[in-house]
């Protein structure tokens, strides 16, 4: 795949403005600060396509990102965020359950702070996973920040709370070093293989 032939497609807040699902798609959930934007940009080898923010949960919308017309990435809003309204969130919900209940997407990235123990609402969307048999595939952020001596027992940790199975894909990410980075492109190229 092409990594510089990259389009921000359109930003959906319903159904009917999703693109065709035509190529391998894969989407992005986990909680609003768990830096899916500067995933996704370190992904792409771009500093600022996916626009990050100081404030967690500014993503209110869908965000197709379209790589060389062969795989697309959808970062969905994220979840878990305290300071918005209850029906903000509500509403953001909402447009989660449609994507992942009508679109047929061929892949999941839950994304997950390795600084932190999986919230709740981590295990919920990860037991969602597990119930539709996505492949088990667990992006964990924010390498960079924990210590290199805790950086076992923090993958252990999520291993534990997320009850992953022997065959989940564990990737330790960091947007900083872009460790991780050839792990993921190597799984996308793999997709759209496939």
């Amino acid at each position: 795949m092409n990594f510089n032939n990259v389009t921000m497609e359109i930003s959906a807040v319903s159904k009917k403005q999703y693109p065709n699902k035509d190529i391998f798609e894969v989407a992005l959930c986990g909680r609003s600060n768990v830096g899916k934007s500067s995933f996704i940009n370190t992904i792409l080898n771009r500093r600022n396509f996916a626009r990050t923010s100081g404030t967690p949960g500014k993503t209110a919308t869908i965000n197709f990102y379209n790589i060389d017309n062969k795989c697309r990435i959808v970062d969905l809003p994220g979840y878990g965020y305290a300071k918005v309204s209850n029906a903000e969130r509500d509403k953001w919900g909402k447009m989660i359950d449609e994507y992942l209940a009508t679109r047929g997407v061929d892949c999941v990235f839950q994304l997950v702070d390795l600084r932190h123990a999986p919230s709740k609402d981590d295990i919920i969307m990860f037991n969602w996973m597990r119930s539709k048999g996505y492949r088990q595939i667990v992006v964990m952020t924010k390498l960079d920040k924990v210590k290199k001596s805790l950086v076992q027992d923090s993958i252990r940790r999520v291993i534990m709370d997320l009850q992953l199975e022997s065959n989940a894909i564990i990737v330790p990410f960091s947007a900083v070093t872009k460790e991780g980075r050839e792990a993921v492109v190597a799984i996308l190229e793999e997709g759209v293989q496939s």
